[in-house]
């Protein structure tokens, strides 16, 4: 996670505890009396004037005052949300239809933290096309973070292996950036001899050039096939009459690649007049997913899926909101002529208006409940369940296991969040420390952390992995122990799992911490701990390597456990991937030494004019080719010290 997300996730946490509107009733029902009874939308803003959630409404006092009624029966979301109001501003329009595009432009421009309704789930992948730079990139992203407003992400789509295979296929059929970073500073690469890509990095493409290859592309993932087929198809017949041969036979090649990419659609479907999108969920008292079947020209070309809460409203409000905020990020374009939903919409008339004026051609929302339509969406909700059922075992296998853990630790409750730590280095050469983190029993990456280790015990030649252990946990924990020293009680830390309106993540205080290591660790560690005054506040574990053993403070004896015991698995799985994180930042540090260190033996070179040099030709081979003229060109480099880089490199004979 951002420093930005992180930032505004604390604020969060301290408006909740300073209290609002909801603390003060005369100063409530004043703002509320302000507000009319006419349709329009409403921001509601926290304690420093930053918007916390954008909403319509076709009465807006009537929709402001039921937050404030029955506050109790909201949502665990919502209730912490309206704890946080302190100001409520509005914006009064002629119509519903006037107030649904209002308010999908004032979330794009204000991104409000409580306007994500459909949670950021990793399990499935977006498509995002970076259209703010010049020379566009396109990527699988598993999150879908605050970018440029120009930037666009297509998804989540719930078939990953088909994602990425018509990635693959638009890359073979079409010329495009290949890499995020050139690999040479001054000559093209391989990709660009055969084909694949058309010169990015030493711009032989215009940016407008590469951004209309881009438009084509991005047809592909807006289920516009037979357009973008029937488009090249007329570009090639041009391109023959003008004896422009070589440029039709490309355009060939990409219609060829459009047809193998056909062949991957999974299904045909009757009726190939409409565009059309099928809409419908499956939930249970947890969770509820949706699933969106995209259908062009009669072939199922996108399967997009969504996680909500299932508390939040009812299924029809459910749907339409998903709704609301898909067609929200799409082009007009990628807007069907009909849509099919599971549910009546409470506003359906006021969805198809909106998007009829969006699309600037009529679009239709329908209810079916026979024939061909009906069975789209019986398609759909079939899916929907098999989708829930995946979801939910994975959920009960988690937390199978996080009561395992608990049983098997003797802890309280089931650890909500879990910290693992790892130390790699080689032979006290480069040696790094990793944090990595599970929340709920699924790996957290916006919380992982790396560590340099700065102890002066730690030199190449002398490791000492219980001396990096324990500077690690200071470091970690510090501001902690300032916090319990300036009074903060940390008893609270402890039982916050309970508490019904924590978010994850807006607290870093772990449930448990795992040591890579045996006793010689864990001892190390309990030592940093009790120098800080935390170690009676936090419960923690270590994972030997060899026997799986599991080892507790004040402990001779490993605790009685089983190899394949849910417990012991999660504990390994976080182990492996501390150990995977550590040994990756292990080779970065390394690999960037030894580059390092090659350059510190040029006479008069010292480490910033190295940096400098190895930031301007990403490579210490692009330096070595690079003549004296190419090497003066950086800034803080004069042609004296070019001169003795080249002739370092280059010894006369």
């Amino acid at each position: 996670m951002g420093a930005k997300a992180t930032e505004t996730r604390a604020r969060d946490l301290r408006n909740a505890m300073a209290g609002g509107l909801l603390q003060n009733p005369d100063g409530l029902e004043t703002r509320l009396r302000e507000v009319p009874l006419e349709p329009g939308c409403y921001l509601m803003r926290d304690r420093d004037s930053h918007v916390l959630y954008i909403g319509k409404a076709k009465k807006l006092r009537s929709r402001l005052r039921s937050y404030f009624r029955g506050h109790e029966l909201l949502s665990p979301r919502i209730q912490l949300m309206v704890r946080q109001i302190h100001d409520i501003d509005f914006i009064v329009t002629d119509s519903e239809v006037e107030a649904l595009v209002l308010e999908s432009n004032l979330i794009k421009e204000h991104q409000p933290y409580y306007n994500i309704l459909l949670k950021d789930d990793s399990s499935y992948p977006y498509l995002c096309i970076t259209w703010s730079e010049d020379y566009p990139r396109i990527f699988i992203a598993r999150r879908r973070r605050r970018r440029s407003p120009q930037d666009r992400f297509y998804g989540p789509y719930v078939d990953v292996n088909l994602l990425r295979t018509t990635l693959a296929l638009v890359k073979r059929a079409f010329p495009l950036r290949q890499r995020p970073q050139p690999l040479y500073r001054d000559r093209t690469c391989l990709n660009f001899d055969i084909g694949r890509c058309p010169g990015v990095c030493q711009q032989r493409i215009s940016s407008e050039d590469y951004h209309a290859t881009l438009r084509k592309v991005a047809m592909v993932f807006q289920g516009r096939n037979e357009e973008l087929r029937t488009l090249l198809r007329e570009q090639m017949i041009r391109d023959a009459e003008r004896l422009d041969f070589e440029k039709a036979a490309r355009i060939r090649d990409q219609l060829q690649g459009l047809d193998q990419l056909t062949a991957y659609q999974k299904m045909s479907l009757p009726d190939d007049r409409l565009s059309r999108d099928a809409i419908a969920m499956a939930a249970n008292d947890q969770l509820a997913c949706v699933q969106l079947f995209q259908v062009r020209a009669g072939k199922l070309v996108g399967r997009l899926g969504f996680h909500l809460d299932p508390q939040a409203a009812a299924p029809g409000h459910l749907l339409q909101r998903v709704l609301e905020e898909h067609y929200n990020y799409v082009e007009p374009s990628e807007i069907p002529q009909e849509i099919c939903v599971q549910h009546p919409l409470p506003e359906a008339d006021v969805l198809a208006a909106w998007l009829s004026r969006k699309r600037r051609r009529k679009v239709r929302i329908l209810t079916p409940r026979r024939l061909r339509k009906a069975e789209l969406v019986g398609l759909v909700e079939r899916n929907a369940g098999f989708a829930l059922q995946r979801a939910q075992r994975s959920s009960q296998e988690q937390q199978l296991a996080l009561e395992d853990l608990a049983q098997l630790l003797n802890l309280d409750h089931p650890p909500r969040r879990i910290e693992g730590y790892d130390i790699s280095h080689i032979q006290g050469s480069d040696a790094v420390a990793s944090q990595v983190v599970l929340i709920q029993g699924m790996a957290a990456r916006q919380h992982y952390r790396r560590y340099k280790l700065k102890s002066s015990s730690i030199a190449p030649g002398h490791s000492d992995d219980f001396m990096a252990m324990a500077e690690v946990m200071r470091r970690r924990f510090r501001r902690w122990s300032q916090a319990k020293a300036a009074g903060e009680d940390m008893g609270r830390h402890r039982r916050h799992g309970s508490h019904p309106l924590d978010a994850i993540g807006r607290s870093d205080w772990p449930d448990l911490v795992m040591i890579d290591g045996g006793k010689g660790q864990l001892s190390a560690v309990m030592g940093a701990l009790h120098q800080l005054g935390l170690a009676e506040d936090l419960d923690v574990c270590a994972l030997a390597k060899r026997q799986e053993q599991v080892f507790l403070p004040n402990s001779r004896e490993p605790l009685e456990s089983e190899a394949d015991q849910l417990g012991i698995l999660l504990l390994r799985r976080l182990r492996d991937e501390a150990h995977r994180f550590a040994v990756t930042y292990h080779r970065q540090q390394r690999r960037d030494r030894m580059k390092r260190s090659r350059l510190s033996e040029v006479p008069g070179l010292g480490p910033k004019r190295s940096r400098e040099l190895l930031s301007y030709f990403r490579s210490l081979d692009a330096v070595q080719s690079a003549s004296a003229e190419q090497i003066a060109r950086v800034e803080g480099i004069g042609p004296g010290v070019a001169r003795q880089v080249w002739e370092f490199f280059h010894p006369q004979g």
